[in-house]
């Protein structure tokens, strides 16, 4: 089994605390999304996991139990969004200098072959254009050579929940410029400024060491050097920790997403960073309220 920590909030950044002490604890109870009668207990002993996959924006809250997690003898990476977006995109998310700085020392602690950066979504907005990527993009892989070996990519998803905040960034002179779903592509070719993006950012990290490679994404970018990704990837899992884990798709997951199956141990409208195009929270003002209710010593998140 592998544990997805977590797709639905941001548990090393926030809830590092709790975590731990349910990884003491051997268990933790997470309700079904879709209806929260449906309390699933999901086992957090170290015979019953495979590997630990790490979603976050800043590592380091849980780099003080990391050497605990080795002597129970877990398996786990990291993959840390780090984009560098204006604030009226990225309302609360940390500081690039600050994220840059824990994925340097946690290359160092565990390999860069865990470390996994990702620059996604891509926003196409007014404060954000092509150019705006080609420099954002370059700078964080230079200040990452090393630290990362590969890095992961995909072209923003306009989700439900986004509509109305996405709306908002628009009156704010922070319109988006494109989408995938206002775009229709004839024949499945990307326009040629898209091409020429794509292109670029995969220059720019084969020219920093990094394997680059798209995640959940519908648009076909290996004609421009990203072939598609798994975030939960058992070929990964082969060849860093050399075990198996069956490849079979996680039907939980979008159609375009490869990853393997996992258990998330998350909820959702928990996590503080107030990112514009997030498909996780519903409500800000909800996150804040069940964050503050929360009790790291509760068996769920909040």
């Amino acid at each position: 089994m592998i544990i997805s920590a977590s797709r639905r909030t941001d548990i090393a950044a926030l809830y590092a605390a709790w975590f731990i002490n349910r990884i003491r604890a051997g268990y933790c109870l997470t309700p079904n999304p879709f209806d929260a009668r449906q309390v699933g207990r999901i086992s957090l002993l170290p015979e019953d996991v495979d590997a630990i996959v790490f979603w976050t924006r800043n590592p380091r809250p849980l780099f003080p139990y990391l050497d605990e997690l080795d002597r129970r003898g877990f398996r786990y990476y990291f993959q840390v969004t780090l984009l560098g977006y204006p604030k009226l995109i990225d309302a609360h998310a940390p500081r690039p200098e600050g994220v840059i700085a824990a994925l340097r020392e946690l290359a160092n602690r565990i390999g860069a072959e865990r470390v996994i950066w990702r620059y996604d979504p891509i926003v196409i907005s007014e404060l954000t254009p092509p150019d705006y990527h080609r420099r954002a993009y370059e700078d964080l892989a230079r200040a990452l050579r090393g630290s990362a070996l590969r890095s992961v990519i995909s072209l923003m998803d306009v989700y439900g929940k986004a509509h109305r905040r996405l709306k908002r960034l628009a009156a704010q002179g922070a319109a988006l410029t494109w989408t995938k779903e206002n775009s229709p592509l004839e024949s499945g070719e990307l326009p040629s400024w898209l091409r020429c993006l794509i292109g670029d950012l995969a220059q720019i990290a084969h020219e920093n060491g990094m394997e680059i490679v798209s995640c959940a994404e519908t648009l076909n970018l290996q004609p421009y050097g990203v072939r598609s990704g798994k975030c939960i990837d058992n070929e990964l899992l082969q060849r860093v920790f050399g075990i198996e884990v069956p490849a079979v798709k996680d039907p939980g997951q979008r159609k375009a997403c490869g990853c393997v199956v996992s258990k998330d141990i998350g909820m959702y409208d928990s996590c503080l960073f107030g990112c514009s195009y997030c498909y996780a929270t519903s409500s800000f003002e909800r996150a804040r309220a069940n964050y503050l209710r929360h009790d790291p010593k509760a068996e769920t998140l909040y």
